[in-house]
């Protein structure tokens, strides 16, 4: 078993609609990012990107790299799964948090959690997504920014 953490913050911008967990959530402006912004996935792309000990997202995929500009970040966690894989390795589980005072999420946490689940190849009972606020503290706290965190857990596939 292998353990990696992710962490991603990305702030608001204006217009646009906000991609978190591969959905979209109506009402919220979108994430300012090089692709679609999921912060969100991108903390999970990380955790598993450590886990099997293969560098981190800005690696992979560089922020100036014309060929994933606006890019749904969706296909970018599905391209990490088959590189972690082809290392021998399957997802067990992922266990991620959002940070954010708006907009509130908690009605779209399952819808989040069966799209990762999805793109990640595990029942979505291998899949926790939660949400809290900063509180109003910092940029995260008065709305600016939105925040995640994640932990994903790899098993070695037995040859």
């Amino acid at each position: 078993m292998r353990i990696g953490i992710g962490y991603d913050i990305h702030r608001f911008r204006a217009g646009g609609t906000l991609r978190l967990g591969g959905i979209e959530v109506p009402d919220a402006p979108q994430l300012d990012g090089h692709s679609d912004g999921d912060g969100l996935i991108h903390a999970i792309i990380d955790a598993l990107l450590g886990a099997a000990g293969e560098g981190d997202i800005g690696q992979h995929f560089p922020p100036g790299d014309p060929s994933t500009a606006g890019i749904d970040s969706r296909e970018l966690l599905t391209r990490v799964v088959r590189l972690v894989v082809s290392r021998g390795y399957r997802v067990h589980n992922v266990d991620a948090t959002v940070v954010a005072e708006r907009p509130r999420l908690g009605a779209h946490l399952a819808a989040m959690r069966d799209s990762l689940a999805r793109c990640l190849g595990v029942p979505a009972s291998s899949v926790n997504v939660k949400a809290t606020t900063n509180e109003r503290l910092d940029a995260l706290g008065s709305g600016e920014a939105l925040a995640a965190m994640a932990v994903a857990l790899l098993e070695e596939e037995v040859p």
